[in-house]
């Protein structure tokens, strides 16, 4: 998932170095494209999504090695620049008219949790654009070619100074499991087992939690 971009190129690195001669290559885009991938016959030994219904998707579709395991909790986070210069303060005023604001396509994760937070609280969003991944969201306003996005806060926080992030109480509607599972279809399924366990072991967990994400539930 596109979410896990900089937990998992540290995890990679950390990975080849305890395994010489071994190189790991990482896919990252939007979930449902990657499970689309899978599902129609791509290979890979490991895929992680950003949701359970995504990750389900894959799991009822082909070989697993077990089941997929939960990694990690998400939350949404409002992006804007760095000077914020439509002075967006709350969830509601994302739908103030005029605003030009950003969000992911509802099949994917984010904005699937985007309509569950705008259906919880009432909120009507008229984004300007749905894009197929959470990265696509925040080019776009650390472009400035949007007054705000809807990403996770682990995006807001992997993109430093480049953007501004602002909680809000309302994304506690919409949390998001992270999971992983190693596949049967890949070429390489020990070398899978072994990334998995990476990830669920203690640096993994520390990795995670240093990116912003929360423990898994």
């Amino acid at each position: 998932a596109a979410s896990l971009r900089a937990a998992f190129t540290s995890l990679g690195a950390s990975f080849e170095a305890a395994h010489p001669g071994v190189t790991v290559r990482f896919s990252f885009a939007g979930s449902q494209a990657l499970a689309e991938q899978l599902t129609q016959g791509a290979t890979a030994d490991v895929f992680a999504a950003a949701d359970e219904t995504t990750m389900a998707t894959v799991t009822g579709a082909g070989p697993v090695v077990g089941g997929a395991a939960p990694i990690a909790t998400n939350r949404l986070a409002i992006a804007v620049p760095p000077d914020n210069p439509a002075r967006v303060r709350t969830f509601a005023d994302l739908a103030r008219p005029g605003l030009a604001l950003v969000v992911c396509a509802p099949e994917v994760p984010c904005g699937a949790a985007t309509v569950r937070v705008g259906r919880a609280t009432g909120v009507t969003l008229s984004p300007v654009s749905e894009e197929q991944s959470v990265g696509d969201v925040l080019a776009k306003v650390q472009a400035g070619e949007a007054d705000a996005g809807l990403v996770y806060a682990t995006d807001v926080l992997a993109a430093g100074a480049s953007v501004h992030g602002i909680a809000f109480p309302e994304a506690a509607a919409a949390i998001t499991t992270s999971s992983i599972v190693a596949l049967d279809s890949g070429t390489q399924p020990a070398l899978g087992r072994a990334f998995v366990a990476l990830v669920l072991g203690g640096e993994g967990r520390q990795v995670l939690r240093a990116a912003g994400f929360g423990p898994p539930r």
